[in-house]
């Protein structure tokens, strides 16, 4: 057995490295809770913008079908006749004329069965209308089923300057989508 010797410059070193202890690196509860709060916040604000956007959308989609169907009812209302009194084939014999009836019946569906489109032959018949048929009396598709429809027919001669009130009709067809929004549609029907 061979016995070695140190050498005495070699220094034994006894000394023990000592290290921090750290800490676990995280979040804490309350740190979390704030977080999570903060958060809450930044999305419900987000969302509040994103809201409003997608309801215009889609109240931009329903505004062109109500002008769809404005202006479908309108074309279809003034091509009617001025009055019942009227030539229905287009002015040849026009009510207040020599010769011909007064223009005074009263605005509104003069028709024996109301709810039949064939007795609505004149533009004032339509007063009152809110139905959502087409000209030749069927449903519309059930797209235009939560749209509201409203015609309304006056006298409006002098807002034109005619010397007779009763020679022009005002005819407003105001159509209001599902959202609320209401669109309107105006033409004259005059009495030439």
């Amino acid at each position: 057995m061979a016995l070695y010797k140190k050498a005495p410059h070699a220094k034994q070193s006894l000394d023990v490295i000592h290290t921090p202890i750290s800490k676990e690196s995280g979040f804490t509860l309350i740190e979390i809770i704030i977080g999570i709060v903060m958060l809450s916040i930044s999305l419900a604000i987000v969302s509040s913008l994103i809201a409003p956007t997608e309801e215009q959308s889609a109240d931009n989609l329903l505004q062109i079908k109500a002008a769809e169907l404005g202006q479908s009812l309108l074309n279809d209302i003034s091509s009617r006749a001025f009055a019942d009194n009227s030539d229905m084939a287009g002015g040849r014999f026009r009510c207040n004329d020599a010769g011909q009836d007064a223009c005074t019946e009263p605005l509104g569906p003069d028709g024996v069965d109301e709810n039949s489109r064939a007795n609505y032959n004149d533009v004032d018949d339509f007063h009152g209308y809110s139905e959502k048929k087409d000209v030749l009396g069927n449903d519309l598709d059930s797209t235009y089923n939560s749209f509201e429809i409203i015609v309304n027919v006056i006298y409006a001669g002098n807002e034109l300057g005619l010397a007779d009130n009763k020679l022009a009709k005002r005819i407003t067809v105001t159509v209001t989508t599902p959202l609320g929004t209401e669109i309107r549609f105006a033409t004259h029907k005059t009495n030439f």
